[in-house]
């Protein structure tokens, strides 16, 4: 019997939380014995580890600002329509070449309706060409505050035109889909949760050395948390912690400008370096991490164990990290800041309180989305 092939596209615009998940859920999927492939529309990202996956990137489309007001290149020029038309086509010979038994799209029809252009061709010819190959959409817990009724609409009659099955990874003990999406009751035939995505092989995998004092500041991969880390620096000489070593990872998506601007400010103790791919290792042996409220890294904080402060963004009209934040430091997993009220002060005060009554992470939270979402995908094929 050959090996089912699984076709999965992902779209990141800001940060990278979109393909790290994709690709924690392909790598599963490559232990249940299927063959994956990924085709990625974003920005190559460095610190994601692609190993064993085949990896396809289209010409990449990132957000403009932190409003995502609109699509640029590489080059920061806004996407033409030649330039769709390119995307357009190459996503569509993929497909073809690929032949997949199962096609993923990850977030769509939930966000990146701008995407439509080369989404809908790809959807219609995957029931056009393979009328019985299942169609599954992957997306997180919680969705983007939008405020636009049609819009809801909208996605149901996407869903319910070309979706098999919705796969939200989340756990609906921490927070049900209709929390965000009210209209969920009409697509619930549609809808099986997974559990939180987070690679917990590469969890056990890890060691834990000599517990290490390592304070570790980071703002995921995106291009947005440059106020937090410049903040963290400033906030070490007046900390309890101000003679361990600190480590602050700079995204990728950072420019240089940011980068070598907070590089200047390295002196004995405090390493400021690009993100790096041991993050889960570097949370497993830290005294306390201090990061942004991305899915990934809050997923990682709980199986990990860390100590945690988190700063969820909230730039234009972002609520998701916000909202799964509160959650969870409701529960008393972690401390937290609302990036509307982060200060130098506040800081200074949270990481000493962290540091003086470390969180013990005891939860019953559901972390086996990458597992079990292998487990549905392989028995659909």
């Amino acid at each position: 019997m050959s090996k089912k092939n699984v076709l999965s596209y992902v779209q990141h615009l800001l940060g990278i939380g979109h393909v790290k998940r994709s690709v924690t859920l392909a790598r599963s999927m490559l232990q249940k014995g299927m063959e994956v492939t990924i085709v990625s529309g974003g920005e190559n990202v460095p610190v994601v580890d692609d190993s064993g996956i085949r990896f396809i990137q289209l010409p990449s489309i990132k957000a403009s600002n932190r409003e995502f007001e609109s699509l640029i290149d590489s080059a920061g020029r806004q996407i033409s329509d030649e330039f769709k038309i390119l995307r357009r086509n190459t996503l569509l010979e993929i497909f073809k070449v690929t032949d997949p038994d199962i096609l993923v799209i990850e977030l769509y029809p939930f966000g990146r309706r701008q995407l439509e252009f080369e989404l809908l061709p790809l959807l219609e010819m995957a029931r056009e060409l393979k009328p019985r190959m299942k169609i599954i959409c992957s997306v997180r817990d919680i969705l983007v505050e939008k405020n636009k009724p049609h819009r809801d609409k909208e996605m149901i009659e996407r869903a319910k035109q070309y979706f098999d099955l919705i796969l939200v990874h989340g756990d609906p003990r921490l927070i049900p889909f209709d929390k965000t999406f009210p209209k969920a009751n009409e697509i619930s035939h549609l809808i099986q949760y997974t559990g939180y995505v987070v690679d917990l092989e590469k969890v056990k995998k890890e060691k834990v050395s000599k517990k290490s004092s390592e304070i570790v500041v980071s703002s995921g991969s995106g291009a947005v948390g440059e106020n937090l880390l410049k903040l963290a620096i400033k906030a070490r000489p007046f900390t309890q912690a101000k003679d361990d070593p600190w480590r602050i990872l700079v995204g990728y998506s950072m420019s240089e400008t940011v980068f070598n601007s907070l590089k200047r400010s390295e002196e004995r103790g405090l390493i400021v370096e690009r993100a790096r791919p041991d993050f889960i290792s570097l949370l497993k042996n830290c005294r306390l991490s201090i990061s942004q409220g991305g899915y990934n890294t809050l997923m990682e904080i709980l199986s990990t164990g860390a100590n945690s402060i988190s700063i969820p963004y909230a730039g234009g009209h972002e609520t998701e990290q916000t909202l799964r934040t509160r959650l969870l430091a409701d529960l008393g997993l972690i401390r937290q800041i609302p990036e509307v009220d982060l200060t130098l002060n506040k800081m200074v005060k949270m990481i000493n309180l962290a540091l003086a009554e470390p969180i013990n992470l005891q939860h019953d939270i559901d972390l086996s989305g990458a597992s079990k979402t292998a487990d549905i995908v392989y028995k659909l094929v």
